[in-house]
């Protein structure tokens, strides 16, 4: 079945970077989820693919929202069951920090950013949300944040793939967003029933406004940030 291509124009006063789990736990060897991701990452490029979008980004004014993940030690007294993903990091110590009100024990830990993007993270003009505390943003305060800058459109990408980035793709598209996917800046964990990341590759092109490459996105911001109106994707050969 050929789907249609709706695309996706970038108005930079309109159109938000967002990244998904930004943190060493799954972009760092040594992680305590790297290696559930780390064959993924290299197949796709993802984390130098992420500092790309980070650099265009930065360089053409565009606004740039992290969700990040983070558990603490009272969150363990969680009674409700999670599913098999959030019984797996429960029990790895995924994202963990020592509290919500301490950074004591934070940097450089796995709910730290990794050394390369700190950079473009720390110039005090990146939206950081509150933690998602299982996978898409019902649980957070991402989308008032987006909501209160006057954002309707979103590039999306980060390193799960089929989990917390599809989940904020089918949460920003309920609450009327357009959402941009950036296919080689995510990855995904195999398990016995198949590939997460090809998984997440079909509901993106089902599902979101556009599906395109970094080249592809750094490109169409360039465009958009020279006073060129945002080239849309229905020509591009990823959609």
């Amino acid at each position: 079945m050929n789907l249609p291509s709706p695309g996706m124009m970038i108005d930079v006063q309109r159109t938000a970077l967002v990244l998904t789990d930004l943190q060493n736990d799954f972009l760092s060897p040594g992680g305590i989820a790297w290696a559930l991701v780390a064959d993924s990452l290299a197949e796709n490029n993802t984390i130098e693919n992420i500092e790309s979008l980070l650099r265009a980004a930065r360089r053409h004014g565009l606004p740039v929202f992290i969700s990040p993940h983070y558990y603490y030690p009272t969150d363990r007294a969680w009674v409700a069951p999670g599913g098999a993903l959030e019984a797996l990091m429960g029990r790895l110590g995924v994202f963990e920090r020592r509290g919500p009100l301490t950074l004591e024990g934070f940097a450089g830990s796995g709910a730290d950013w990794p050394e390369r993007f700190k950079p473009y993270l720390e110039d005090g003009d990146v939206v950081v949300a509150s933690p998602h505390k299982v996978y898409g943003t019902s649980s957070n305060d991402l989308v008032l944040q987006l909501r209160k800058r006057r954002i309707e459109k979103v590039i999306l990408a980060g390193p799960a793939g089929n989990i917390c980035v599809e989940a904020h793709l089918r949460d920003f598209l309920e609450q009327g967003f357009e959402v941009a996917m950036v296919r080689d800046a995510t990855a995904g964990a195999r398990n016995e029933e198949g590939d997460g990341y090809r998984a997440a590759l079909v509901n993106f092109r089902a599902l979101a406004h556009a599906l395109w490459t970094t080249r592809e996105t750094v490109a169409l911001i360039e465009a958009a940030s020279g006073g060129v109106e945002g080239a849309s994707s229905p020509g591009s050969t990823s959609r």
